[in-house]
């Protein structure tokens, strides 16, 4: 996974910054669920400039974040002394997380882990379940073999392109699934949902996936009944 040097890069910048200041309404609206199911301790992986954990932290959760590219966490440390919020941030790679085992309610990863080949997808899918606490949720986006930009480039690996004379982060590596390839990579989880949705550009097709880890919840895990879904209590 080496597109943390390009967007470490772009984290710099203001112009760079000013397109992932917002919350994704996905997100958003998870975090609703999340509260109704008691979820607390939350992890942003890919954090960026702590959109989405710096949100987290608004709306009352513990909210933790982690990201290979330094510039991303200044941002990310400065924002949230700008705002008087408590988040836990730490630069670090994401197939050996610096958390202990069944630390977090809920794991995040938007548009993060296909930054890579299937081989390093699984070794993070495996620290994510390692990190999530029986019955925890794991909210992530993938990239669709819909995607204008899937086949372009140099197979590096099965299903993984560079594009060398790209100007953006497609010059490292980019994975992208269908609905097999997403259930295969993701052993050991439980689907909850998947929708192949169109970002902001034509064509750019994401896969938008929530699952969770099986099991009860832990004794003196923070939240009060993750094996029932929103609504049931």
């Amino acid at each position: 996974m080496t597109a943390h040097l390009y967007w470490d890069e772009v984290w710099r910048t203001d112009s760079g910054r000013a397109d992932w200041s917002r919350p994704h309404p996905w997100v958003m609206e998870e975090a609703t669920r999340l509260r109704a199911l008691g979820a607390k301790d939350v992890l942003d992986l890919g954090c960026g400039i702590g959109r989405h954990a710096l949100f987290f932290a608004e709306e009352g959760f513990l909210s933790s974040g982690i990201d290979r590219a330094p510039a991303a966490i200044e941002a990310a440390a400065t924002e949230s002394a700008a705002r008087s919020l408590q988040v836990n941030l730490d630069v670090g790679d994401f197939t050996e997380l610096p958390y202990a085992d069944a630390s977090f309610d809920y794991v995040l990863a938007f548009n993060v882990v296909y930054h890579g080949d299937e081989t390093s997808l699984r070794r993070t899918l495996a620290e994510v379940r390692r990190v999530l606490r029986p019955g925890g949720v794991y909210q992530c986006t993938m990239l669709s073999k819909r995607n204008g930009e899937y086949g372009k480039g140099d197979e590096v690996s099965p299903n993984t392109f560079c594009q060398s004379d790209a100007t953006d982060d497609k010059v490292h590596p980019h994975l992208y699934v269908d609905a097999t390839d997403l259930l295969r990579l993701h052993e050991g989880f439980q689907l909850l949902s998947a929708v192949d949705a169109e970002h902001a550009k034509p064509g750019s097709f994401h896969w938008h996936c929530v699952f969770e880890t099986p099991g009860a919840r832990a004794e003196g895990a923070n939240h009060t009944h993750f094996a029932q879904r929103a609504g049931t209590q």
